[in-house]
């Protein structure tokens, strides 16, 4: 039987041809001849307490002229389909929240959804990865703003950042003895009402910031290290970072090691590690990317890695 495969996603139309890791796991499944079918947030609802949604039959392609074409749009319910990818950007706000109790009510209907819906809203990103202190550098989650100041008295370089932020956004760097603290503090916590993360520098970012994938809690065995520009201490790719796969290290395999068993408990099947030299500083559970620039330096096929994995949950539920 074909399976059918749905994806939440923002407008298609709208991605980048060269780098979106959507697009990738769309590729694997229809090589694989499963129907596609297209959806944006908006067009989910619930009546009469059942998940439903205006979704189109998606075609993609391997054309940066035109990658892909929706028809035959119709109204169905959520829980006909086998799998729904859930690959909605963040932010992780209130709109965030409600689609995953509409794909929930899928799920108890024996949808498969990639990542499970209440992990989803349980695992915050930066938040998550605290609980292996074992792989984490200093690291302290508060809005208090003079056990803020003390951590960064303590550590004296520290990185400042809100708790959903993506892409590098309002991530600060202070070092010892700058003026800036408090007003930086007053900023990011609304003056002592919002909670943030303070993280001890890691000056190991000059050599990148690695993006681990994994899959039902294995890791590909290489990396998209993210290199920062000259004079930034941010690398991710939206803030003009530099992507170099390589292969993992050691302490790479030990920290991926160290968390794998806790994403296959908590049902999440596709994730991405952030690690800097020998620390974890985030699992980002909502959208991982990377998956095209590692495939292309290592001619791997991480989509359709993923596609297996989710045809062999589905083999296990019979």
């Amino acid at each position: 039987m074909t399976i059918k495969l749905g994806v939440v996603m923002d407008p298609i139309a709208d991605i980048n041809y060269k780098k979106d890791s959507t697009l990738a796991m769309l590729w694997a499944a229809q090589a694989r001849d499963w129907e596609l079918h297209y959806m944006e947030p908006r067009d989910l609802y619930l009546e009469q307490g059942i998940a439903h949604a205006n979704m189109s039959r998606l075609t993609v392609f391997r054309d940066p002229e035109g990658w892909y074409n929706l028809d035959h749009t119709r109204n169905r319910e959520l829980a006909d389909l086998d799998v729904i990818l859930m690959r909605k950007d963040p932010p992780f706000d209130n709109e965030y929240v409600y689609l995953t109790y509409m794909l929930e009510e899928a799920e108890r209907r024996g949808a498969l959804v990639v990542n499970r819906c209440q992990s989803l809203r349980d695992c915050n990103e930066k938040i998550f990865a605290t609980r292996f202190p074992q792989c984490c550098p200093p690291v302290l989650v508060s809005a208090d703003m003079s056990r803020l100041k003390a951590f960064h008295l303590e550590h004296r370089d520290v990185i400042f950042k809100p708790l959903d932020g993506m892409g590098g956004s309002a991530i600060f760097r202070v070092k010892p003895g700058d003026s800036n603290l408090s007003v930086i503090l007053e900023m990011l916590t609304l003056h002592g009402t919002r909670t943030i993360m303070a993280q001890r520098y890691i000056p190991e970012i000059s050599e990148g910031d690695k993006r681990i994938l994994m899959i039902d809690g294995e890791p590909v065995p290489y990396c998209l290290a993210r290199v920062p520009l000259a004079g930034e201490s941010r690398g991710n790719l939206a803030a003009g970072g530099e992507g170099r796969p390589q292969p993992l290290s050691e302490r790479d395999q030990w920290i991926a090691a160290q968390v794998g068993p806790s994403l296959r408990e908590q049902g999440l099947l596709f994730v991405g590690l952030d690690v800097i030299g020998d620390y974890l500083t985030e699992i980002n559970v909502t959208s991982p990317t990377c998956i095209r620039e590692i495939d292309k330096g290592y001619d791997l096929d991480i989509g359709g890695q993923l596609m297996d994995c989710i045809e062999q949950q589905l083999r296990q539920r019979g």
